[in-house]
């Protein structure tokens, strides 16, 4: 039984039990969305594209922090199925764009009430509103998104 487990320390780390939370959260999403075959990272680059189309590969890869090889393996992907294009602008050859295409699109509005609804019932029974309000707010500003929010 591992919940006998004597952590010492390390149940006092913050990067533990960051670690431990995110490994909880990325659970329940892949039991409620994993028939999707969408990893958290990869839906979140379509929902930022859906809010911001034309963004340059290099801002969402920076945003997200997301290596830029590892980005263009991504980017690759979603066009292969057929959910992003992309394209270099006249004005900056080494910039590229990313955009939905009309089925990036639906898929987003298909699937973002599931991406971010499973996230209530993760929480159901471990946090009050109040507390997964208060958990959030000091998670953005401890990771500096509460000042670009």
């Amino acid at each position: 039984m591992t919940e006998k487990l004597d952590l010492g320390q390390l149940g006092q780390s913050l990067g533990f039990a960051l670690r431990m939370s995110q490994l909880a959260v990325f659970s329940e999403f892949y039991a409620a969305l994993g028939q999707f075959g969408m990893k958290p990272g990869e839906f979140s680059i379509l929902y930022l594209l859906d809010r911001n189309p034309d963004a340059r590969q290099g801002e969402i890869a920076e945003r997200l922090q997301i290596k830029r090889a590892h980005m263009t393996k991504l980017v690759r992907s979603f066009e292969d199925r057929g959910l992003v294009s992309r394209r270099v602008p006249d004005d900056d050859r080494r910039a590229v764009l990313l955009r939905l295409t009309p089925e990036g699109e639906a898929f987003v509005a298909d699937h973002a009430a599931a991406f971010f609804g499973y996230h209530a019932q993760a929480d159901a029974g471990r946090l009050t509103a109040q507390e997964r309000t208060q958990l959030l707010a000091l998670l953005q500003k401890f990771s500096g998104l509460e000042a670009r929010i």
